[in-house]
This record gives structure tokens, sequence and C-alpha cells, in this order.
């Protein structure tokens, strides 16, 4: 048996009408007489050839009243071949009524038929199809337009990337992944797709992957789902795949715009300056000494910030040193350090723990360091978003080698592990769950220490004057 086509070589830049939309004007009095109901319709045709073949492009729904019709099975056969629709057969002025050797034909061949009454004019059947045509592609129109602006607002969410993705997946009612260079899914929204179409849509996305002159999109069929791969323009080889159960008119373009925003995310934006730049970060992180690498950080003051936190993505690190507005970014463990301009103020980033250090010259960047390390972890025991490093104030007045002398002396009977605790628990203020988060101990640990400490100073902790006393000598250099 020959099949249909159920998707026309060409079509027009509108959404298909289903036939079902078509016998429900109830003005019109259609009634199917064979085959499905629900095949989309993307234009209509009048012909009253014997052999229409030659004058259809497929996707139609053809019309005729059977003027030439002497042969009803050759008839369908070269329609069903040329890919139309369905068939729309009018019962006057040639035919009383539809004959069955049509009927019986269409049945067999799965091409839809439908009985167009004496008192509804072809044209009425066109016009009514054409609107319907204009307002499915209001609607579609409307669902684009609302896509692109779900992914606009996600791209300016803290964690741009993969919000992206999930407005993306949500809008195609799919999955969407971003491949990295490797071919390993980077980053993935949406359900879950079966373990082989999976495996087709990595496979379409290393066919786009290539870089310059290689195809920018490939697509693919697999378990039922429409696959397609999208080349990103950010020059670092990144694919985006999408995996839909049905592929609509506006979907190429939705997914379009996906592509620039992801794009515009995930490249790189690397200058000449910036290159120099993050090659004399990558010395002062090996161990150079500061004032080695000054001359290519510039003169300063720098603020060194350190941050935990991200959406745990390749991309979150990325984003984040865009929002603080510097390139120079390193991500040990799971710290990030930033340095960047004093003159670029440091602000609360959604989704991120933040400590920053005082300005400092790039000579002092390993004092600045240590600074935007404290600071962050007062910032996750005290579960603040931003904390700043404070210099200064009565501590300043004092000598700092009497004050050194007079801390040891006072410190002395405590233990490293003891000190350590007991400056935590004062710098938040004597909270036994903030410094248990804080040091990563038990609350009961952090109580057992903070008793020690009192019998071995042989103070009371509770007198406010001692803990300033001892606050200072625990800060002393």
């Amino acid at each position: 048996m020959t099949t249909r086509s159920a998707h026309p070589a060409s079509t027009p830049p509108a959404p298909p009408v289903p036939l079902t939309a078509l016998l429900a004007r109830r003005d019109l009095g259609l009634r199917l007489l064979a085959g499905p109901e629900d095949v989309p319709l993307h234009w209509v045709h009048t012909s009253e050839m014997a052999d229409p073949y030659p004058y259809l492009l497929g996707g139609e729904l053809l019309m005729t009243a059977g003027v030439q019709l002497t042969d009803p099975a050759r008839y369908v056969e070269r329609v069903v071949e040329a890919g139309a629709a369905a068939l729309a057969f009018g019962v006057t002025p040639v035919y009383d009524t539809v004959p069955a050797e049509l009927v019986e034909a269409c049945a067999g061949q799965g091409l839809p038929l439908v009985e167009v009454p004496p008192r509804t004019p072809f044209t009425a059947v066109a016009r009514a199809l054409w609107q319907l045509m204009a307002e499915a592609r209001l609607r579609e129109l409307r669902r684009v337009t609302e896509a692109q602006q779900s992914l606009a607002t996600a791209a300016a969410r803290p964690a741009p990337v993969p919000a992206v993705l999930g407005a993306l997946a949500s809008r195609l009612a799919g999955r969407a992944v971003l491949f990295g260079p490797d071919g390993t899914e980077s980053a993935a929204a949406g359900p879950e797709i079966p373990a082989e179409a999976a495996a087709t849509l990595a496979e379409l996305a290393g066919l786009v992957s290539g870089g310059p002159g290689g195809p920018a999109s490939a697509s693919g069929e697999e378990e039922g789902l429409r696959l397609a791969a999208y080349a990103l323009g950010g020059g670092d080889s990144l694919t985006l795949g999408v995996a839909t159960a049905r592929r609509d008119p506006g979907d190429h373009t939705v997914a379009g715009v996906a592509v620039v925003l992801l794009s515009l995310l995930t490249a790189p934006h690397r200058g000449a300056d910036v290159t120099v730049r993050d090659g004399a970060l990558v010395r002062l992180l090996l161990g150079a000494p500061p004032a080695e690498v000054a001359g290519a950080l510039g003169p300063g003051p720098w603020t060194v910030v350190h941050a935990s936190g991200g959406d745990g993505t390749p991309f979150a690190t990325a984003s984040l040193a865009a929002a603080l507005g510097t390139p120079l970014v390193d991500r040990a463990g799971g710290t990030v350090r930033l340095l960047l301009p004093a003159s670029t103020g440091v602000t609360a980033q959604e989704g991120w723990t933040l400590g920053a250090s005082a300005p400092v010259a790039a000579a002092e960047l390993t004092a600045a360091d240590a600074q935007a390390a404290r600071a962050l972890r007062r910032a996750e025991a005290s579960r603040t978003s931003l904390v700043r490093h404070r210099a200064g104030g009565f501590a300043g007045l004092v000598d700092p080698g009497e004050a050194a002398a007079y801390a040891r002396t006072l410190l002395a009977p405590l233990t490293e592990p003891l000190a350590e605790t007991l400056r935590v628990w004062l710098s938040l203020h004597g909270s036994w769950d903030r410094t248990a988060v804080a040091m990563d101990i038990h609350r009961n640990t952090v109580r057992q220490r903070i008793t020690r400490c009192a019998a071995l100073l042989d103070r009371d902790l509770d007198d406010p004057d001692v803990r300033m006393e001892l606050w200072f000598a625990l800060r002393a250099p």
C-alpha cells in the first residue's frame, strides 16, 4: 500500500489546521466519510483535472466535484502519491451523492474523504480554512513572543545558563541539554528521555560542534521524539540539544533565541589586556611574589573576594565574575576567588555568599586574600550574603609589637584548636550553632571547647570586658 507523507516537502510559514477544526464548523455542514479526522491541512486547492498530481504540492485539502472522475481508485492513488492531506467532494452539480467507489478507495488508502453539501460553496470552505490558519498563526506568534520574553527574563537571572535551559524546556515541553566540547552534558533541564534518544541527540550534537565551516544545526527522530542540535557561537564548541514530542512551526524560532542567549552567556569575551592580567593572577596563585606581578595587574587598589555557592554548573563562576565586573577569577575546590579594582563596588549576588577584603595595593594581595577568606567564613556562619573585612578602630592605636607579646602571654594556655574555636565563637557573639556551622563541628564540641578555654584562662567569658580583651588578643599579629 502506498502511504501518504505526514510532513509535506514544502509548507507555508503558518501553523497547519487540523481537519477536525474544519469539520467542527457547523456553518459548512461538512461530513467525514472515510479516513482519519486529525490530519493537518496546510492549504486548500480546487481542481477538476482527471489527474491532479502535477498541480499538488502536498499537505492540501483537495476539493473537486468529480467532473472528470472516471476511475476513482486511480484518482485516489494519484492524490495520495502527491501527498494531499485530504479530499473534499462536492455532491453537486455532477453527482447527487459521493460515489461509493470513491469512498471505498479513500478508506483503502487511508485518505480522509469529506462530503461538501450542495449549500456550501467551495470558496466558503477555502475562506473558513484561511480564517482558521490566521487564528492559528496569531496564537503561534503570541506563543513565540511569550517564549522569547521568558528566555530573556531567564538570561537576566543570577544563574542564567540553567535558567535559560529551564525556560526553553518548559516552553517546548521537552528536554534541553547543553553539551560541552567533549560531547558530555554540561547542564540540562526538562524530563529525562530514553537512553537511545539521548545517545542520538549526543550524536547530532557531535555533528554540529566541529567548528567553522561545519553545519550549524542537525535534526532527527528517535523513540518518537523530535531531536535537534544547534551549535553555539561562543567559540567554545558548545552545542544545544533539544528533544520534544512534537515540533510546532515556531519552535525553531524559540530555539534560535535560546542559541543566541546561550552563545552570549558562555562566550569568553577575552581581550589582550585581560589575558595579561589573567597570566599575572596565575603566577600570583602559583606562589610568585606579589611585587613581581604588580606591574601587570596595575597599581590598584584591589579588592579580593571569596565566594561560595552557585548552581553547580560550569558557567556559574563565569556568571558571578561577569556580575562583579572582573575577568580575574579562580575556582579552587568549593571556593571562588576573584580580584577586582577597588573602584568596582562589591554587591551581594543571589545564590552566592561573599567575603570581601579591604582595598589594598598589588603588593599586599596575600594579606587581602586572607582577609577575604575570614570574611567569607563570617558570612557563612552568620548566613549573610556579603561580609566585608573591617580594619582599624581602637585596636589600631595599640603598638603591634606590644599587643603581640601580651597576646602570646594571655593565650599561652590554649592549644591552636581551642584558640581558633574561641576566636570564631567571639566573632559570632557567642552563638553555639553558628560557630558549629562555621567550623563544621558539633555544637556540643563547641560548648566543651569554650568551657575548657574558660577554665584554662581562668576568665569569665560572660564578661564583655573579658570578651573584648580576648578578641583583641586573638586578632593580634
